[in-house]
């Protein structure tokens, strides 16, 4: 036939043996990352209607479920807290008796294998729901005072350290915040404790489900001063340069799924561990799209997992974790 082409493209996806040998992108579970709600009391598991299938945790009961992943192969969890009680400038976030620092103990002494890395945030902490100290201006207003929160964001971290975490996530969006808890770690003789640092957080609208899970939604305003404009492209590698040059061992990129492109710049610019983010709403909008009958949920899972792999990003932060690793074994 005329015209018809000599390379034929479709050649190489005729058979299903030569599609797999082909695939540059390949998915591990050994590269997922478990959130997990860790809160008070004994033998708690409670449902999160806006995240299906996630649940607010006792320390028994989280330490049994991350057996469990472990178990799947599932090598590392990201620990949320959920306190008792809240005041205006989180001081139960570094309490030693509290819930992600007693998990975290727990994970260490039962399952020493397993990674542990710990947000470091005041939003589950503080009674107004922002992510730092407030301050009052003269007209009434307030907004987070930047400096007075990297004093309270470096004794978060060195009380997870001190509990045996291996990693330490600050997710404030503080200037300075790798900085402080760089400082307090090394001054403490922990400095084997990393840094994972949520370098690039949007202020998103993908973040719903999850502060209904941590109850950290804003008492009043937003979080625009301290998170990420999604319009400014020119701020993302600002943001990133400084958490490398603070100390940062590794950068996040959150949300994934909708700012591939992100992880994907970050990938040219920087030879560090990217890790991405598939947050709360994603997850939820994928589980609710399943639930409609629009589409098919491991298929769909799988794909955006993939892309967020594909984009860039080496370990992959999602509530999918779980099934996924059964998933890529074949259960």
């Amino acid at each position: 036939m005329p015209g018809y082409p000599q390379r034929r493209l479709r050649r190489l996806r005729a058979n299903a043996t030569l599609r797999e040998m082909l695939a540059g992108v390949r998915l591990s579970a050994s590269e997922l990352i478990a959130p997990l709600f860790v809160c008070e009391g004994e033998n708690r598991r409670v449902a999160i209607p806006t995240l299906p299938g996630q649940y607010q945790l006792s320390v028994d009961t989280a330490l049994e479920t991350v057996r469990c992943w472990a178990d799947a192969g599932l090598p590392a969890v990201l620990l949320f807290g959920l306190p008792a009680a809240k005041d205006a400038e989180g001081t139960s976030a570094w309490d030693a008796r509290g819930p992600v620092q007693r998990l975290t103990g727990e994970i260490k002494k039962h399952l020493p294998q397993t990674l542990v890395i710990t947000d470091v945030c005041l939003c589950q902490y503080t009674d107004h729901g922002h992510c730092g100290v407030l301050l009052r201006r003269p007209d009434g207003s307030t907004d987070v005072d930047n400096d007075a929160t990297l004093q309270a964001l470096a004794r978060v971290a060195l009380s997870h350290a001190e509990a045996g975490a291996d990693l330490v996530a600050p997710s404030a969006m503080m200037d300075g915040q790798v900085a402080a808890i760089r400082s307090a770690l090394d001054g403490s003789a922990l400095g084997n404790v990393g840094i994972l640092a949520y370098a690039i957080k949007f202020a998103s609208s993908l973040y719903g489900p999850f502060r209904d899970a941590a109850g950290s939604a804003p008492a009043s305003g937003d979080r625009r001063t301290y998170q990420m404009d999604p319009r400014n492209p020119r701020g993302i590698w600002a943001e990133a340069a400084a958490d490398i040059e603070e100390g940062a061992d590794i950068l996040m990129v959150k949300p994934a799924g909708a700012y591939l492109d992100v992880i994907a710049e970050l990938r040219r610019r920087t030879d560090l561990t990217i890790a991405a983010y598939h947050v709360s709403g994603e997850y939820a909008a994928l589980k609710a799209g399943a639930a409609a009958g629009a589409l098919e949920e491991r298929a769909a899972a799988l794909e955006i997992t993939t892309a967020i792999k594909r984009a860039g990003a080496d370990l992959i932060i999602t509530y999918f974790a779980e099934q996924l690793a059964g998933w890529l074994k074949g259960v």
